[in-house]
């Protein structure tokens, strides 16, 4: 990575321009107004990526150094798909509260805040606060970049295979920051949570679960899913299920693949070994996605957050809002709405359209409110 500039500065006049004295005419006005920074400055299409460093990739927490190179090639992927200039930001810090103060006091030199590779349950809190705290969008995207692809996928799944979202028997492997987040947004997109049965290292969620902390974001989402109360682990939990959302990094044994319903939709998004590989996971199911790049239908947020930010930046928008969220969704399935196939329910990753569409959607969803 680099940064360059977007003027010459080749000639005396341009220097004075670009620096003293003529910066201090821009100084002088957004002294005046503020909201001239947006205009003048790069502010207005600038995002910062920040870490911590506690869950990079599938590596863990291998801290704020090791995890730059991710943070590079997240700010890359911000440029080339949305336009959209990103600096990473590895923070030295796993504390909560300093993690928020030192964001806070970063934030003015940004139009947006893109969290990254924040473990789970601190994310959750990161986020709202800041989200909260800030007037521009914060947006983890390990939760709400992977969930809104899943939605994504499994809206063009359900529609290639003839199904309602609202019928489907759903089982999300993983409790995490994305499998909590996928959950919810597959509930706003029109899933039916009595329906949804989410499993954790230690089993099922539901509502009498006793290990569950009160008013943890696992508590919550027990109180609404689940609704038939099935316990014990991912076997029983598959039993009859039409959909399964890997997003756990644990395998599952094809004897728990086997006992899903027939013609169902399996997505195994770990990386890089998908809880149950493709190969097995096509004997039993009619629609099959991963992580990878080497197999088809690639469930990448990639295909989210460049367009998402290029959107909300360009809306102005103070925050990224659930309406937002699923107009993005809309955005990335209709690119192959026509064309679906059972290896082709999203489109590629390097679809040079998909952020242009997610970016409009955003915007037009941030401008109706």
């Amino acid at each position: 990575m680099s940064i360059s500039p977007t003027v010459p500065l080749a000639t005396r006049e341009d220097l004075s321009l670009a620096y003293t004295p003529g910066v201090a005419r821009v100084c002088e006005a957004i002294a005046a107004d503020p909201s001239l920074t947006r205009d003048y400055t790069w502010v207005g299409h600038t995002v910062a990526v920040v870490t911590d460093g506690s869950a990079v990739l599938g590596l863990g927490n291998i801290g704020p150094r090791a995890a730059m190179p991710v943070m590079e090639g997240k700010a890359i992927l911000f440029k080339q798909f949305g336009g959209v200039d990103a600096v990473p930001v590895c923070l030295d810090t796993q504390d909560v509260e300093e993690i928020i103060s030192v964001v806070k006091a970063l934030a003015p030199s940004f139009g947006g805040i893109n969290l990254e590779d924040i473990s789970a349950p601190r994310c959750f809190e990161i986020e709202r606060r800041l989200d909260e705290a800030l007037p521009i969008p914060v947006f983890h995207d390990d939760q709400h970049g992977t969930a809104i692809v899943v939605l994504a996928a499994l809206r063009n799944a359900a529609r290639l295979l003839g199904r309602n979202l609202g019928d489907l028997r759903v089982v999300v492997s993983g409790a995490g920051a994305a499998g909590i987040a996928v959950t919810r947004m597959l509930i706003a997109g029109g899933v039916d949570p009595a329906l949804v049965i989410v499993c954790d290292s230690k089993g099922t969620l539901y509502a009498e679960r006793p290990d569950l902390a009160p008013g943890s974001e696992k508590a919550r989402l027990a109180a609404v899913t689940n609704q038939s109360r099935v316990a014990n682990g991912i076997e029983a939990a598959l039993a009859g299920a039409d959909v399964l959302v890997g997003v756990s990094g644990g395998q599952i044994a094809e004897a728990a693949i086997a006992g899903m319903a027939p013609g169902g939709i399996v997505f195994a998004l770990a990386n890089p070994t998908p809880e149950v590989h493709p190969t097995v996971a096509e004997r039993y199911a009619a629609v099959v996605a991963t992580g990878r790049s080497d197999f088809p239908n690639q469930i990448n947020n990639v295909l989210a957050f460049p367009g998402i930010f290029r959107g909300a930046l360009d809306a102005g928008a103070p925050r990224i809002t659930e309406a937002m969220k699923l107009a993005a969704a809309d955005a990335i399935a209709g690119r192959v709405a026509d064309d679906l196939r059972p290896d082709q329910i999203v489109p590629s990753a390097l679809d040079a359209g998909v952020a242009p569409a997610v970016a409009a959607a955003v915007m037009a969803a941030a401008r109706h409110g």
